[in-house]
C-alpha cells in the first residue's frame, strides 16, 4: 500500500511542541515498521523545507534531509499537474486551501493512493483517508 506524506505530518513528526506530535510519532514508527511505500511531492518538500527552517531552524532541516526524506519517494510535479492544481485552487476559491494541497490531491488521484499521513482535514473533504 502507498501512503501520501503531507507537510502537516512531517512538521508534526519533527516538532515536539506540535499538537499532533504524539500521534505523528506513533504513526511514523508504525509506517516504518510496516515498510510502507511512502511518497510525497516536490511541492510538499518545498513547503516543508520553508516551514521547518522558519519554525524549527536549520538543525531540524538537517534531520528532515538525513533521517526522514531517505524513506520517502518523491514524485516530481510535472507542468500538467501544476496546471491541474492551479485550476482546482481557482475553482475552489477558498483562502485556506493551498496550491500545494491541490497538487497533492491531484497526485494522489493520478497515482491511485487513497491514504494520507496528514493532519489536514482537506484530505478528508477530498475523499481520502487519514491515518490514525
Amino acid at each position: 500500500m502507498s501512503v501520501f506524506v503531507d507537510t502537516s505530518a512531517l512538521l508534526a513528526v519533527l516538532d515536539a511542541d506540535d499538537e499532533f506530535h504524539p500521534s505523528a510519532r506513533r504513526i511514523w514508527v508504525d509506517l516504518l515498521q510496516r515498510a510502507e511505500d511512502l511518497f510525497s511531492t516536490s511541492y510538499v518538500l518545498v513547503e516543508c523545507f520553508a516551514l521547518v527552517q522558519n519554525r524549527l531552524g536549520i538543525a531540524a532541516v538537517r534531520v528532515l534531509v538525513e533521517d526522514i526524506l531517505p524513506v520517502i519517494r518523491v514524485h516530481w510535479v510535472a507542468p500538467e499537474e501544476h496546471q491541474a492544481g492551479v485550476s482546482a485552487l481557482l475553482t475552489a476559491g477558498r483562502r485556506e486551501l493551498s496550491l500545494v494541497d491541490c497538487v497533492s490531491f491531484d497526485s494522489m488521484r493520478r497515482l491511485g493512493v487513497p491514504d494520507a499521513f496528514a493532519f489536514d482535514q482537506d484530505f478528508v473533504e477530498q475523499g481520502f483517508r487519514l491515518l490514525e
